[in-house]
C-alpha cells in the first residue's frame, strides 16, 4: 500500500514524533510512505532517513492560539495552492491513502483526495475550526484517528463511532532512572508557547523556591514559525529571573532529560495526551500535571500521578512540594504504578500495531 502522510508543520513537536514513529513500521509492512509538509524545518530530512519519500507543500506560516485576520486570508490563498501540490504528489507517489496530521491541511486534503480514503489522525481540539474540519470530515467520510477521547468529543457530531479510534502515543523503552539527589531537581518538557503553561510553571517554581532548596529545568524552544511563540519565549525568560532555572533549548533526547529530574510538571493550559508523560512513566520520574483535556485519562491521581485543578498555580506548588516530602519508597511505589500504566497502554509497539491495524481495514 502506498500512503501519503501530510503534516501542518516542519518542525519536530508531539504530533510529527509521532508521525515519525509509523514510519519504521510502514516500511517493515512493505508498505511505501511519502511524507508532505512545510520545507523550512527537520520533518522532512528525518522522514527521508526513515525510507519515506519528502515532498514539500505550502501552509502557514500562521501564529498559534488564536488567528488574526492576516492569517485568515493567508490560509484562504494558499488553498487552492495547497490543493494542487496535494494532487500533484499524489499523482506521482500513486497514493491510495491519504493520512492527515493536523487540522490544518484537512480542507486542502478533503479537496484532493478524490474517491481515496482519508485518514485524519487528531492529536489536539481546535474550537474555532472544529465546524470546518468535522464538514470535511464528513464530507470525505474520513476515519479519525484520536491522541486520547477527549480530542473526538467535538467531532462525534460529525463522524460516526465507528469510524473513530482512540490510539494514545507510543514511546519508545527507557531503562534511565533518575537517582534521588540531595538537590532536587523540577522540570518540564514542552514547546515553548502560552498552552503549554511555561509561565504558570515558573509562577509554581518561585513558589517551591522558596520552601525548599531545588532546581528548575525547562526544556524545549518555540516554534520557529512562528512570532508570538519567540515573543513569549522572551517574556518566560523574564519571568525566570531570580530563579535557578535552566534553560537547555530543544533536546532531541528526552531520556535524557528525564535522568537529570525527579518531578516532571505538565502545567498545560490546554492539551491532549502530550507524549512526555509516557516518556516520564517509562522512565520512573514521577508526574505532577494539571487536569486538562486528556491528561487525566494518562494520570490517574496518587496512582500514575498528582492531578491538579488547571491553572492554580498555588496547587501546583504545594502539589510538587506534598510529592517532594513523600518518603522515597513511596516515591518509587509512584513511579512503579506508572510504569505499568506505560507497559499497558504507551509502548511504541502498541502504538505502531493499532494504527496500522485500522489502515489494514481500509484496503
Amino acid at each position: 500500500m502506498k500512503i501519503l502522510f501530510l503534516d501542518q508543520f516542519a518542525d519536530l513537536g508531539g504530533a510529527q514524533r509521532c508521525l515519525l514513529d509509523l514510519l519504521p513500521a510502514i516500511r517493515e509492512r512493505g508498505w511505501e510512505a511519502t511524507v508532505g509538509a512545510p520545507g523550512e524545518g527537520p520533518l522532512l530530512g528525518r522522514a527521508h532517513e526513515l525510507g519515506a519519500r519528502a515532498e514539500v507543500i505550502p501552509c502557514g506560516p500562521f501564529a498559534s492560539g488564536r488567528k488574526g485576520i492576516r492569517d485568515l486570508a493567508r490560509f484562504a490563498a494558499q488553498l487552492p495552492v495547497t490543493v494542487r501540490a496535494i494532487r500533484r504528489i499524489l499523482q506521482s507517489c500513486g497514493a491510495v491513502l491519504l493520512y492527515v496530521n493536523g487540522p490544518r491541511l484537512v480542507p486542502a486534503a478533503t479537496l484532493a483526495a478524490g474517491r481515496r480514503p482519508m485518514v485524519f489522525h487528531c492529536h489536539s481540539r481546535f474550537p474555532r475550526a472544529t465546524a470546518l474540519v468535522g464538514r470535511c470530515l464528513l464530507h470525505a467520510r474520513s476515519t479519525v484517528i484520536g491522541s486520547c477521547r477527549d480530542v473526538l468529543v467535538p467531532l462525534e457530531r460529525y463522524v460516526p463511532a465507528e469510524r473513530m479510534h482512540v490510539v494514545y502515543p507510543g514511546v519508545g523503552e527507557t531503562n534511565r532512572t533518575p537517582p534521588l539527589r540531595e538537590r532536587l531537581a523540577i522540570g518540564m518538557i514542552a514547546r515553548i508557547s502560552p498552552e503549554k503553561g511555561h509561565a504558570e510553571f515558573l509562577e509554581a517554581a518561585r513558589i517551591v523556591a522558596g520552601e525548599i532548596e531545588a532546581t528548575f529545568l525547562v526544556c524545549g524552544a518555540p516554534r520557529f514559525s512562528d512570532p508570538s511563540a519567540a515573543a513569549y519565549a522572551g517574556r518566560v525568560r523574564q519571568l525566570a529571573g531570580g530563579l535557578p532555572v535552566e534553560f537547555t533549548g530543544w533536546q532531541d533526547d528526552v531520556a535524557a532529560v528525564l535522568s537529570r529530574i525527579d518531578v516532571l510538571v505538565v502545567p498545560s493550559r490546554a492539551d491532549a495526551s502530550p507524549r512526555v508523560i509516557p516518556e516520564a512513566f517509562a522512565a520512573g520520574v514521577p508526574v505532577v500535571a494539571f487536569a486538562v483535556g486528556g491528561i487525566p485519562e494518562m494520570v490517574t491521581e496518587g496512582d500514575t500521578g498528582l492531578l491538579v485543578a488547571p491553572l492554580d498555580t498555588g496547587a501546583l506548588a504545594r502539589r510538587i512540594l506534598e510529592l517532594l516530602a513523600w518518603p522515597p519508597e513511596r516515591r518509587r511505589d509512584l513511579a512503579a504504578n506508572a510504569r505499568t500504566r506505560y507497559e499497558q497502554l504507551f509502548t511504541l509497539g502498541r502504538y505502531r500495531a493499532r494504527v496500522l491495524r485500522i489502515l489494514e481495514g481500509l484496503q
